[in-house]
């Protein structure tokens, strides 16, 4: 019996151990390298790099990565490009199957730059696209050195960030193509990360995930707060379009972790040429990280 129970104490503290592995300052190294390629805005340079860099980075971490190509035709804008989903899977075989999601595109447009002349311009896009691709990142580096007990697909939408405002139609692009050719894919839930690299972090409960999975958003916040992240508020806060409310409506579960005080009092970095790094935080990644990787493994 005292045999038995050094070794189930040993086996608990190696997976607290293992639990405990993210890394937030290599996750921020990860959104400060997406966001040197400049803005990765549908058909320009940066997006073409930034594109290569993921599946490059995806591809060592798992060799089950998948690029999900498509064309968007923008009739009133009279354009037309290439967009990429990236999904990267782990336990492919698993039947059971959990998956993460973040966008890594971004918004071709300034509109809410207190400089009228930014408000045409592509934002950098450091917390609004970058973070949340960092976190999945990191978490793919975590997957592969520590397999999950699940199968578990990060998946890196494009065209999340395009449309302008009032056209709600041409956001989410990739989450749409993703939607409808998503054939026998039935994942027990997502969680879709956005605008999480934050330094001032503050989560509450996004509205329509409260509202449409609460026993998935209580599985979240519990496991923040048995660690000690307040950051996680215990609150219902704005209902929020975004990829997961895409996903909802053609019947894929999936929660929305998002931090949209981004606009600070005084201070609006969303959708500005202010949404650079410096205004987020390897900390935030930590805590964000730290919470969806406990998730993953208390899967078992």
């Amino acid at each position: 019996m005292k045999r038995f129970m050094i070794i189930f104490l040993s086996l608990f503290i190696w997976v607290a151990v293992v639990r405990a592995q993210f890394n937030g300052q290599r996750a921020f190294s990860y959104l400060k390298k997406q966001v040197d390629f400049g803005p990765r805005t549908p058909g320009s340079k940066g997006h073409a790099a930034c594109l290569k860099y993921l599946v490059e980075q995806m591809k060592r971490f798992t060799p089950q990565v998948k690029m999900q190509t498509f064309v968007y035709q923008d009739m009133d804008e009279k354009k037309q490009f290439q967009l990429t989903n990236v999904i990267a899977s782990f336990r492919k075989d698993a039947p059971r199957r959990i998956f993460l999601a973040a966008h890594w595109d971004t918004r071709p447009r300034a509109d809410y730059d207190k400089k009228k002349e930014n408000r045409n311009k592509p934002i950098p896009g450091a917390n609004d696209g970058a973070s949340g691709v960092a976190v999945l990142l990191e978490i793919a580096r975590q997957l592969k050195e520590n397999p999950p007990a699940i199968g578990v697909d990060l998946i890196l939408f494009d065209g999340e960030d395009y449309g302008k405002e009032g056209q709600l139609d041409k956001y989410f692009l990739g989450s749409r193509y993703f939607a409808k050719h998503a054939g026998n894919y039935h994942p027990q839930y997502g969680i879709l990360l956005d605008m999480i690299g934050d330094a001032q972090l503050n989560i509450p409960k996004e509205g329509y995930s409260n509202r449409y999975l609460p026993q998935i958003v209580d599985k979240v916040w519990r496991m923040a707060a048995s660690l000690g992240y307040s950051e996680f508020e215990d609150r219902v806060g704005s209902f929020i379009d975004d990829d997961h409310t895409i996903l909802l409506k053609h019947g894929i579960p999936c929660i929305d972790v998002i931090d949209f005080s981004y606009p600070n009092p005084g201070q609006n970095y969303w959708h500005t040429l202010q949404d650079t790094p410096d205004k987020c935080s390897p900390a935030s990644l930590q805590i964000v990280g730290r919470v969806m990787l406990e998730v993953i493994y208390s899967e078992e």
